[in-house]
């Protein structure tokens, strides 16, 4: 976290600081696009997105990191990720209620949910997903996986939407900001069909995958023997439209977002679309290939991000001072 940042946010006192630092790292280390999109944001909203990015990339580390070898977990490793997914439950708890807490990241989520009267019910929603991770291993159609990721997507995107701001009431811009949460978790699932596998994981619908030929058995072999197979190549495609289908949904909600918070998620909504293209362009090779956006469309991309947020700065400042719309009792309370 740069001093520029947390100064802007008026975030003062040395430990929230330190937590807000730490939960920077982890979205550098880690979300390298989510990242490269934050930093077209204000300076002043920025620790915000890390704070909420942090607590996300925690648990989900969680649910992913304490394993033992690809497959399903075993029952002493299900057991420790389960007991440190309660203790993060109980400290988010406490965080929320105004007391302290041992993580760094719930310190700071507080503090963010604090400052912009985030609902709670998203982040307790986000760790019952996060749970079903322990025992769920696939989804049988695609409401199945859609009731998952009310909890590990959509309710990311409500999160945000406070820190984002919005030229609307904030409840007509909330459905097209879950479903952005979505259509990421999406283009998620099908980078990363390969290593969800490993975990024992399936996230592309069973009805999809049966509707191509296709089953668990299929996947794993093709993952073993690094190969492609015109069945596996068909459903994945299938689902990349679906995927598309998701983001044209979401599209709309753009405009609806303060003009000097609409270059990041723009920024975020092009690059995470072009990985759909990615994986296209390794010929649907994605149990075996994590695609990526290239370098060079990434920096064209964030250099149009940059002007479009000199552009909306420099609005801002010609604008002349208008008269507030009305607020939301939740706005009221922020």
């Amino acid at each position: 976290m740069t001093t520029r940042e947390l100064d802007a946010a008026r975030i003062t006192d040395p430990g929230l600081r330190a937590a807000y630092t730490r939960c920077r790292e982890l979205n550098a280390r880690h979300g390298r696009t989510y990242f490269l999109a934050t930093r077209l944001l204000p300076p002043d909203r920025r620790p915000a997105v890390h704070a909420l990015y942090g607590f996300a990339r925690w648990a989900d580390d969680i649910v992913d990191s304490l394993a033992d070898g690809p497959g399903a977990p075993t029952g002493d490793v299900a057991a420790r990720r389960a007991a440190a997914l309660d203790r993060l439950s109980a400290d988010l708890i406490r965080g929320l209620a105004g007391g302290h807490s041992t993580e760094p990241v719930v310190t700071a989520l507080a503090d963010t949910s604090g400052r912009y009267a985030i609902d709670p019910r998203h982040f307790t929603d986000f760790l019952a997903s996060m749970r079903s991770d322990l025992t769920v291993t696939e989804y049988a159609d695609y409401a199945a996986l859609r009731g998952y990721m009310h909890g590990s997507a959509a309710v990311i995107g409500l999160q945000m939407l406070p820190v984002l701001g919005t030229v609307v009431p904030r409840e007509e811009a909330a459905p097209y900001a879950a479903e952005l949460g979505v259509a990421f978790q999406l283009t998620n699932f099908l980078r990363d069909v390969g290593e969800d596998l490993d975990r024992g994981r399936i996230y592309l619908p069973q009805d999809l995958l049966a509707a191509h030929g296709v089953d668990r058995e299929l996947l794993r072999r093709c993952r073993d023997d690094g190969r492609t197979d015109d069945r596996v190549t068909e459903a994945l495609r299938a689902f990349a439209d679906l995927t598309r289908a998701a983001y044209r949904r979401a599209a709309p909600g753009v405009p609806m977002l303060d003009p000097v918070a609409r270059p990041c998620i723009r920024t975020a909504f092009v690059l995470y679309g072009g990985i759909l293209d990615a994986v296209a362009d390794t010929g649907w090779a994605a149990l075996n290939c994590r695609a990526a956006v290239p370098r060079r469309r990434r920096a064209l991309v964030a250099a149009d991000g940059l002007l479009r947020v000199a552009a909306a700065r420099l609005a801002a400042r010609r604008e002349p001072a208008r008269a507030p719309r009305p607020s939301t009792p939740c706005e009221e309370a922020a």
